[in-house]
């Protein structure tokens, strides 16, 4: 497990170097988006049609920020249930999204699409909304802004930090913390 600063866009060969336990702070550009902005985005995909916004090689992170108070960036802002996007996922990860952030163990479809692309998902710890927010330098609504705090926005943020919970090679944070336990 290793500390790493990572800028963004997260291409193949970041993505590739990443594993499972790995302490991760971005630096760059992330995405926002979750159930509905995903379900019109799946939609597109299916119809072979653009998506608003080029998400090759980035970091969707499933979030929904609260409206920020005079002076602030961007509102209270933390991870959500991941697992709630895994029908999402595999198609977003074909599409060359390279990785997610959320919160919670996902599905082994999940799992199986981050080696098959080459992709990571990241976790954020909850409960943090108000550092996590105070990573962020820059936020727009860059899509559906018609979905309020559900619409795709386009965070600049400054280490901002996330754990690899899955790798691109099978690696597993559960797996390898159950097993560490086992041992105790």
């Amino acid at each position: 497990m290793a500390k790493v600063y990572l800028e963004t866009p997260l291409t193949r060969e970041k993505a590739l170097n990443l594993k499972a336990g790995d302490e991760v702070f971005l630096n760059g550009t992330i995405y926002v988006a979750r159930d509905a902005a995903h379900k019109r985005m799946l939609e597109l995909l299916k119809n072979n049609e653009e998506l608003p916004v080029n998400l090759k090689d980035q970091i969707i992170f499933y979030a929904g920020p609260t409206p920020p108070k005079p002076g602030q960036i961007i509102g209270s802002i933390a991870p959500t249930t991941a697992s709630r996007m895994d029908p999402y996922t595999p198609a977003m990860y074909e599409y060359g999204v390279k990785g997610k952030i959320g919160k919670g163990p996902r599905s082994q479809e999940v799992k199986d699409a981050c080696v098959k692309y080459e992709a990571v998902c990241l976790s954020a710890i909850g409960g943090l909304s108000a550092l996590l927010a105070n990573k962020v330098k820059s936020a727009e609504v860059v899509a559906y802004e018609d979905l309020g705090p559900e619409a795709i926005r386009k965070l600049t943020v400054e280490d901002f930090p996330v754990l690899v919970v899955y790798d691109a090679h099978g690696g597993d944070l559960y797996v390898q913390e159950i097993a560490k336990y086992r041992k105790l």
